[in-house]
């Protein structure tokens, strides 16, 4: 990637070294340090480090960073609407792509993209005169440097769980790389205080929780037919409502209401009242059709699985849903046991298979369901998604809910070679329209 700078020394920043080298500086990060001496041989003669590249591209901006296994995606949107709500200019860099005020200005692409993607996106948005950028980290960006250099006006870590395991090859591992996030001793921090991998460093740490006693408490709550709940803050108390479900977007508000009460020390109740103008996020916890209701999420670990099963404890749950190929194959069974806790119709199916067998990544999921519970249960597996969620339309009773799980709002399936369009959302809405007819 090439970007323009203002300098008396280049024109350009690269991190590649196959660019043209004519004023352009070489760009040395974590990756592309093993193609130094491919860009001297080349004809590079300037070379920076990524703490210098705030100096070139005018980088001053307070800048909001979220990790965790779950919940960065709509932590961070609950945010960037938040502050726009406030009156601020904001950008949002993330899964569902690069926005400024609330105009789309990339595609989604990496969770974190490269470190000079991101400095291009937050020198963007300062361009665009916005007060705020909010992004998430994810694991693979923290290990790999990707956000080396910025400097954070707040850090959130939402939770820790478990995923990604055949990058991080053990969960210590993984813990300790989401951890490590909050290692720096001047960035303001906000904690999960329910999570027991979070580590809580004790300086500028503010906590969030619902089952103890935080900085950013809930007194009480209910999560029947969406979200009501009181919380407070110190001395202050605020109740909020909205029409979102799961005890885990009780988190991922309480998170937003507290970083937002951070940045700006609004009421809190001024706060709360702002998420009357928060509609969701595509592909997390969308409810596609009412009558009957039909979720679809992101979900695609058996932690995430387990809260929105969670969050409809008063329904009998079908459920569909399968496994990536060529990723951390350990969750697999777990994903079928925690299915077989909380869902009467199971549907296993594909996900993103890549150069596996479906077949063999199903087999993997049905592993984890016990062997007392296989002929209690209604269990189809079929590596066609399409007819999965053909099947379960089909076969919902009017007292179910079914929640297609694992893809959210993501507009393809990748199998062997081949990426192929596929929406959960449109296979969804054309089967009720058939049963209608």
């Amino acid at each position: 990637m090439k970007v323009a700078v203002e300098s008396d020394l280049f024109k350009y920043i690269s991190d590649d070294s196959r660019d043209d080298f004519k004023d352009t500086a070489f760009l040395i990060t974590d990756s592309s340090k093993r193609y130094l001496n491919e860009a001297k041989k080349r004809g590079f003669v300037h070379f920076i480090t990524p703490q210098e590249l705030s100096k070139y591209l005018n980088i001053d901006i307070k800048i909001i960073g979220i990790t965790g296994t779950n919940g960065k995606t709509t932590t961070a949107a609950m945010i960037y609407s938040l502050l726009l709500d406030f009156g601020y200019r904001v950008g949002l860099l993330g899964t569902r792509g690069f926005f400024i005020n609330e105009i789309k200005k990339r595609d989604k692409g990496l969770t974190t993209p490269s470190l000079l993607e991101i400095y291009t996106a937050i020198n963007e948005t300062k361009n665009e005169g916005c007060d705020y950028f909010v992004m998430e980290v994810s694991s693979h960006a923290i290990v790999q440097k990707r956000i080396e250099g910025l400097e954070f006006a707040l850090k959130i870590l939402t939770n820790i769980t478990s995923d990604h395991l055949d990058y991080h090859k053990t969960l210590q591992n993984y813990i300790d790389t989401k951890n490590s996030f909050l290692n720096d001793c001047d960035t303001k921090k906000l904690i999960n205080k329910d999570d027991t991998n979070a580590k809580y460093p004790f300086q500028n740490t503010m906590t969030y929780g619902i089952e103890t006693t935080a900085t950013f408490s809930v007194k009480a709550y209910s999560l029947v037919d969406g979200i009501t709940a009181q919380i407070s803050y110190g001395k202050e108390e605020a109740t909020f409502e909205f029409a979102l479900f799961g005890k885990h977007n009780l988190y991922n508000a309480l998170a937003s209401i507290g970083a937002v009460k951070i940045l700006l020390d609004a009421p809190l109740q001024d706060i709360a009242l702002k998420f009357e103008n928060f509609g969701g996020v595509l592909g997390r916890m969308q409810v596609v059709s009412q009558k009957p209701l039909i979720i679809v999420d992101f979900a695609h670990t058996h932690d995430g699985m387990e809260q929105i099963f969670q969050s409809f404890l008063h329904r009998k749950i079908s459920v569909v849903f399968g496994a990536g190929g060529d990723r951390d194959r350990t969750k697999r069974p777990k994903m079928g046991y925690v299915a077989s806790k909380y869902a009467d119709k199971i549907y296993i199916t594909s996900d993103n298979p890549r150069s596996e067998n479906p077949l063999d990544i199903i087999e993997d999921i049905y592993s984890g369901i016990p062997n007392t519970l296989r002929d209690k249960l209604k269990i189809v597996r079929n590596e066609n998604r399409a007819d999965s969620i053909k099947c379960a339309i089909e076969n919902l009773e009017h007292d179910e809910i079914l929640l297609v799980l694992g893809k959210g709002d993501e507009k393809y399936q990748i199998i062997g070679e081949h990426t192929i369009y596929f929406d959960d959302v449109e296979e969804i809405q054309k089967n009720i329209r058939k049963n209608m007819q």
